[in-house]
Formats: C-alpha cells, sequence, structure tokens
C-alpha cells in the first residue's frame, strides 16, 4: 500500500543534524524543506504555514515566548524535538522527543508525532487570537483535515509503512537502527529511578520506534538483558553491589505496558472481531511472540 508524502519543515539549526536527518528520511515518502539555514525561520514557517505537515525542532533553541507565538496564531503542527530526553515540554503536549545520537529513527519518530498530533486533537487558537480558542474557524481545523484527509481518518497510527518494518530493511540499516534502538533503552534506564519524568519521554521515544518498526517483543526483552547484563559487568568490575539491578524488570514491565497500549489502540474501535485485515498492517511479531 502506498503512503503519503509528508512536507516537514526543518528547523534544525546544525546543519550536520540536518543532513543526517534527511539522510534517513528518504525513499520519497518525506520532503525535508531546511529553513533553518535562513535568517528567520519562525517568520518562514509562518508565511508557509499552508505547505508543511511536520516540523522538526531542536531543544533549547528558540526561547518558550516564540512557541507562545505559535501557539497563539493557532500554528500548532506535529513536531519532532531533537535533543536531550529531559522531560521538558518545548512546543506542545503532542510532540515526540528524540535524542541527537538516535537519529536513525527519525522517520518513526515523524510518523508518531503525525499520530499524537491527530490522536490528542490538540486545541489550537485561531490566528490573529482575536476569538476563543473554542471557536469553530476554518483556520483552526485546517491542518488536521488536510491531514486527515491524506493519511485517512485514523491517520497514520493505523497504517505503518512495511517498507520500514525492521525485517524489511536492508541488513545494514537493520543494524543501525537496532543499535540505535539499544541507545534508546539505555536512556530508559538511566533515568527510571532518577528522573521520572525524562524516563517517560524516553521510554515514549523507544515505544513509537518499536511500534512503527513492528520491533519483535523478544527483541525488547533481549536488549533489556543485554543491557543489564553489561551493567552487571561494569558494577563488579569496579567493585560495586549490582543486586539492585533486578528491580529495573518494572522498566521492562512498562515499557511493554506501553507498546501493548499502541497495538491495542492500533485496532479501529469499529472493526468487528474477526474481520479482515489490511495484511500489510498485520502485526506478526505482536501475534506470534506475545499473544
Amino acid at each position: 500500500m502506498s503512503q503519503p508524502a509528508l512536507t516537514i519543515a526543518s528547523l534544525l539549526p546544525d546543519p550536520r543534524v540536518e543532513r543526517a536527518c534527511r539522510s534517513w528520511l528518504k525513499g520519497g515518502r518525506y520532503q525535508l524543506e531546511d529553513l533553518g539555514s535562513l535568517a528567520d525561520p519562525i517568520q518562514e514557517l509562518q508565511q508557509r504555514r499552508e505547505l508543511f505537515d511536520v516540523v522538526l525542532l531542536q531543544q533549547g533553541v528558540h526561547p518558550p515566548e516564540v512557541y507562545e507565538t505559535l501557539r497563539q496564531q493557532g500554528l500548532l503542527l506535529p513536531a519532532v524535538v531533537i535533543g536531550e530526553v529531559s522531560g521538558r515540554v518545548e512546543y506542545h503536549e503532542a510532540e515526540v522527543h528524540l535524542p541527537q545520537d538516535q537519529l536513525e529513527q527519525i522517520a518513526y519518530s515523524v510518523d508518531a508525532a503525525v499520530s499524537r498530533f491527530l490522536r490528542q486533537g490538540l486545541p489550537a487558537a485561531p490566528a490573529g487570537g482575536g476569538e476563543a480558542a473554542g471557536g469553530d474557524t476554518p483556520e483552526r481545523w485546517r491542518l488536521p483535515n488536510r491531514l486527515k484527509g491524506r493519511l485517512g481518518y485514523l491517520g497514520v497510527f493505523y497504517k505503518r509503512d512495511p517498507s520500514l518494518f525492521l525485517r524489511n530493511l536492508p541488513q545494514e540499516e537493520r543494524e543501525e537502527l537496532l543499535r540505535s534502538l539499544k541507545r534508546s533503552y539505555r536512556d530508559v534506564l538511566i533515568g527510571y529511578f532518577r528522573d521520572p519524568a525524562a524516563a517517560n519521554q524516553a521510554i515514549e521515544s523507544f515505544v513509537h520506534s518499536a511500534f512503527f518498526c513492528d520491533l519483535p517483543i523478544n527483541k525488547v526483552v533481549e536488549i533489556h538483558v543485554d543491557l543489564i547484563d553489561a551493567f552487571w559487568k561494569q558494577l563488579k568490575l569496579e567493585g560495586h553491589k549490582n543486586d539492585f539491578l533486578q528491580d529495573y524488570r518494572l522498566a521492562l514491565l512498562d515499557v511493554m505496558a506501553h507498546l501493548c497500549e499502541m497495538y491495542r489502540r492500533s485496532v479501529p474501535p469499529d472493526l468487528p472481531l474477526g474481520a479482515p485485515q489490511d495484511p500489510e498492517e498485520a502485526s506478526q511479531s505482536l501475534s506470534q511472540e506475545v499473544i
């Protein structure tokens, strides 16, 4: 099944990060427009707002006042924020966070950002801010309607791209993605007890990519076990106690719960039991390895 093209406004000021994102957003499905190299990328975004479906941002580059102005203008777009997972919200509650050392997952983060944006139905003030945020204005609904019209009523949340599934990637890309996912899961473990807000963002980042790349459940367990084993060996080598590592089973359960919720929501609520499914949407990993 062909997937809809998404036009992405890149507000990334670092050309190296922009080039890395561009290299992973390939295949013709993503059209990346570089606004970050312009003198005033925010103004360019405002003037060309009707052309873009998604925005790429870099954490900490723009002050909160800039995002507040965009919200007041009703300029809310699905967003991927690149930078450290800190638990902080940059632009809006539906944004997706992706650390800079995990850009191999950018395509999955873009799809997740559109999915979250459509699912959460963020309220937006009309352009000019002259009316109440809840007013029925064409400006308020223009982007969601455009996205839903092209992506389908339920959005990409129910229409994952099979060409991006882990099992369908070339071997080199598959190995790079697995290494990137391992770094994502390491962020989950590092912050799980120390910084719950940051850990929650890390869980969301990992789970989004796991869902959209159709990561087998046994691979999630394998990643967890490998990291815990590495931590255990390092602590033993340094002469520290390591029995507390068993508590991190809670992190694995938390990740599994989030991932199962993603799969639960991926079934349209009005789909009758036993109804035929799109073969490209069948989740082989979940049905064969969990249920």
